[in-house]
């Protein structure tokens, strides 16, 4: 009798092992497949989507974005969320496993919540631009399939392009006008992309007259959509751009995903905003005597402090570049910049160098002075793309003037650290070779934006610019933007900020001329909790930094200790210290 019991209990303990989930690295297996599958139904819906990740199966095709078929991706989120804790027992997974389970949820979470609390296609004529631009634009300049199948997908999804735009056309309603007047410059900018650019792109190619066909029809029907938006839109543009502070709150919890809340943010940055100023001030009086030799420094108080900032921010302005050879100097920083990473080991800088720096093209004009085209993870071979935006030929020189000062030899430095080496671009790449395709695709802005603002205080912690004061001044100028964004982020959709209280706050807090701190309060209007993510996710790098040096002691090396923090993806800064020390008990 013993003997059966016992034969009948292994059998049973057998049986029951193949009936539950499996465990370990055969439960992340069934979660990388479900994710998989979910990915295979979302980029058949979403080619727009697939095709900026990298996924190259769809780009022959448009969106279908018809109300009806965005109720379908609202119900594939929700079924999915329904049904994960059902396909994989979380408790089974490895550690690595339910980082992954967690991110997955919670950014379905985030997709349901967008979906039921804004209305992008009836408030966002932006919206549509990504159907009519770059839904293009990006099969010729990252897509790594031979060019003649790019340009056969790049006809194929302008003649479905039609249908955008009369979708745009019934279904916008009364969207806010700082949107809308951002919208119809960008519109411009596609006009002269169907036009021009488009060719100068595709280059030599036996299919060219099938292009122009097919970009001349995509010309003419945005001409017609461009009277639309200035003249039908325009006269009911009268929606609120405002989020509104519950709604701010909720999505600013989503964003981060690191448990502090907006209040929180809001108090830390306000701290973190005299701080830098202090510091500032210390550095100027350093550099009084160079540009004001015979000069008495103003009065230590509130008003002389900030003269004295804003002059020697004003004289180190005087030390820029002409408007033409813009691109040509943002260029020349960068080879400086990677030699000093290599010589201080700053990190292993990614080998072959994919990133290439370029104009922006006019269609993504509005905004700001640049941005990081990474290669999309799903195509990691293709390249990156740091582009930057020369004035536009319609500013009149005073407005030029600004906009040069305000992006002097100094500060463009700063900005290819953030974009490019070691920020954005080395990142990026970095979390391009991560093994699990959830923190491919799943990416967190807030460690994203957070390691590029690290970077800039961090190089020249290191020595770089060899002590120049100016530099310094600059980086601590930038960083003060990052820690205003947070501000202005919060108290502009939350609070009945107006632009004149922005514009103070700008330019008289943070030191910006009147052109940047304009295009920040366009910013801040046509987007919410992006602008926290900078200041938020670069105290959180900071302060792991410190933690884990202050642990390690002699034994911290700098250079292993970044690769640690990029070895682990794109992941929300709330998980990164565990997988960081983690990864510093390994080999480098």
């Amino acid at each position: 009798m013993k003997r059966t019991r016992l034969v009948l209990v292994v059998l049973l303990v057998a049986l029951s092992s193949t009936l539950s989930p499996a465990a370990g690295p055969d439960a992340d297996a069934a979660l990388a497949a479900f994710f998989r599958q979910y990915l295979d139904t979302y980029f058949e819906m979403r080619p727009v989507e697939a095709t900026r990740l990298g996924d190259r199966r769809f780009d022959a095709r448009l969106d279908d974005i018809s109300p009806q078929a965005r109720k379908r991706w609202l119900q594939h989120w929700r079924t999915t969320l329904r049904e994960l804790p059902r396909r994989v027992d979380y408790s089974k997974l490895t550690r690595d496993g339910q980082i992954d389970y967690e991110i997955f949820k919670h950014d379905l979470e985030y997709q349901i919540w967008l979906a039921e609390n804004t209305h992008p296609f009836e408030e966002d004529p932006r919206t549509y631009g990504n159907y009519i631009n770059d839904s293009v634009y990006l099969l010729l300049t990252q897509s790594t399939l031979p060019k003649e199948t790019n340009i056969s997908n790049c006809i194929a999804r302008m003649k479905e392009i039609p249908r955008i735009i009369a979708a745009a056309r019934t279904t916008l309603t009364r969207p806010p006008k700082p949107i809308l007047e951002t919208a119809i410059r960008q519109n411009r900018g596609a006009i002269n992309f169907y036009e021009n650019e488009i060719f100068q792109l595709a280059g030599e190619t036996p299919q060219l007259e099938q292009l122009k066909a097919a970009a001349q029809n995509v010309a003419g029907l945005l001409k017609e959509h461009q009277q639309f938006l200035e003249n039908e839109l325009m006269s009911r543009a009268t929606g609120d751009w405002r989020l509104g502070k519950r709604k701010f709150y909720r999505k600013l919890d989503f964003e981060l995903f690191s448990g502090i809340d907006a209040g929180q943010v809001l108090a830390d940055a306000e701290a973190e905003f005299e701080r830098v100023r202090r510091d500032m001030y210390v550095l100027s009086r350093q550099l009084w005597s160079r540009y004001y030799a015979r000069v008495p420094l103003p009065p230590d108080d509130e008003a002389g402090r900030r003269e004295t900032i804003s002059r020697i921010i004003h004289a180190i302005n005087q030390e820029h570049g002409k408007p033409e050879e813009l691109l040509s100097d943002a260029k020349s920083t960068v080879g400086r910049i990677k030699d000093f990473i290599i010589d201080r080991d700053i990190l292993r800088l990614p080998d072959p160098d994919r990133c290439d720096v370029i104009e922006m093209p006019e269609f993504r004009r509005g905004n700001s002075l640049a941005y990081l085209d990474n290669a999309p993870p799903l195509d990691p071979g293709a390249r990156s793309a740091y582009a930057i935006s020369p004035p536009p030929s319609d500013w009149s020189a005073e407005r030029v003037k600004s906009f040069l000062e305000e992006y002097n030899y100094h500060m463009l430095q700063i900005l290819t650290m953030h974009e490019g080496y070691p920020g954005h671009y080395v990142q990026l790449e970095y979390s391009n070779r991560d093994p699990s395709l959830i923190r491919k695709v799943l990416q967190s802005g807030t460690m994203i934006e957070g390691w590029a603002v690290y970077t800039e205080q961090m190089m020249l912690d290191q020595g770089y610019g060899a002590g120049d004061v100016r530099l310094r001044l600059m980086q601590l100028k930038f960083y003060l933007r990052a820690v205003v964004n947070a501000i202005l982020d919060h108290k502009m959709h939350c609070t009945q900020m107006t632009d004149d209280e922005a514009l103070k706050l700008l330019m008289d807090g943070a030191f910006q001329s009147e052109g940047e701190a304009r295009l920040k309060i366009i910013r801040a209007k046509q987007s919410s909790t992006q602008l926290s993510t900078y200041f938020v996710g670069r105290m959180a790098h900071y302060r792991m930094r410190q933690e884990i040096q202050r642990e390690l002691g002699d034994r911290f090396e700098l250079g292993r200790y970044h690769e640690a923090v990029l070895d682990h993806g794109s992941v929300p800064m709330k998980y990164l210290p565990e997988l960081v020390r983690a990864r510093l008990q390994q080999p480098r």
